[in-house]
């Protein structure tokens, strides 16, 4: 079983990281505004990254991180700067 850290680009610009087993599945929540509450109004939704995790604490660790980096950080994730 693989976990999934996750980043959203949504439709306001700004960035959702969240984690999931099944990414898909979990992108279709959001859409459908069962996701997160961040998420809700926020739309279109576009999955514009994921990173596999071993277990549900690394994941958690990782999207720990993620979430506090800076903007131009997530953009270097990316590959975008």
């Amino acid at each position: 079983m693989t976990w999934w850290v996750y980043l959203l680009h949504c439709g306001d610009g700004t960035l959702y990281c969240g984690i999931a087993l099944d990414v898909e599945a979990r992108l279709e929540q959001h859409q459908e505004g069962k996701g997160a509450k961040y998420t809700r109004g926020r739309g279109p939704l576009r999955l514009v990254y994921r990173e596999a995790c071993g277990t549900r604490a690394e994941a958690l660790r990782r999207e720990r991180e993620i979430k506090r980096m800076r903007r131009a950080a997530k953009a270097r994730l990316l590959g975008r700067a």
